[in-house]
């Protein structure tokens, strides 16, 4: 049961990462949203198509349910990412590369793989450190929007940031009482950490 379980979480990390990574942070066509309705819309999808985001997101919802009161810890992430946002719509000609969303994989992964809890404090830095980096990458596609579909924008980036976090939190939690025997944080580490080494050999090599 967990050499087929192990083999099923790396199958879906590889077949998301080989699927998904060409459509990542477009969901508009490249266009920026000119309309709360289209701003709302980009900022759930945004978190979905980027697959890079999307794993870290699922991954750090896995490690908050090993720290006390982890539920909270996809708040510190939001206002990381949506406070990120302000600054890259505010500065638009920073850059950031994407080097950096693939190490935050790699830190997930290491973290993860360690055995023991990790200390609350550090994890919390680690949220927040995380979401600026992948919020400053998610605002690419609203920079140079008016300010309704911006608000908008920022909105739904919360609301499908929360939802996934919290989500892949409460279901680790439940799978924890019903097979506590299983490796879950270890079997996500290697996952993520794979994924992790795929998008810096693509960042590298683009």
């Amino acid at each position: 049961m967990r050499v087929n379980l192990y083999w099923w979480v790396q199958a879906l990390i590889l077949a998301c990462v080989a699927t998904g990574s060409a459509h990542a942070h477009h969901v508009m066509d490249y266009a920026v949203p000119a309309t709360a309705l289209e701003g709302f819309l980009s900022g759930i999808g945004h978190p979905v198509i980027g697959v890079d985001h999307l794993i870290f997101v699922i991954g750090a919802g896995v490690l908050a349910a090993r720290v006390e009161r982890g539920f909270l810890l996809p708040l510190l992430f939001v206002i990381a990412s949506t406070l990120a946002v302000c600054v890259r719509v505010a500065l638009p000609e920073g850059g950031l590369s994407e080097f950096w969303v693939a190490g935050s994989l790699l830190v997930l992964a290491s973290i993860m793989l360690v055995a023991g809890v990790p200390r609350g404090s550090l994890i919390a830095v680690l949220f927040l450190l995380a979401g600026a980096i992948h919020g400053y990458a998610l605002a690419a596609g609203i920079v140079g929007a008016e300010r309704t579909p911006l608000a908008a924008y920022l909105v739904g980036l919360a609301l499908m940031l929360m939802v996934i976090a919290s989500a892949a939190w409460a279901a680790t939690v439940a799978l924890f009482r019903a097979r506590p025997e299983l490796p879950v944080h270890r079997l996500a580490g290697v996952g993520i950490g794979i994924a992790g080494l795929y998008f810096v050999a693509t960042a590298a090599l683009g």
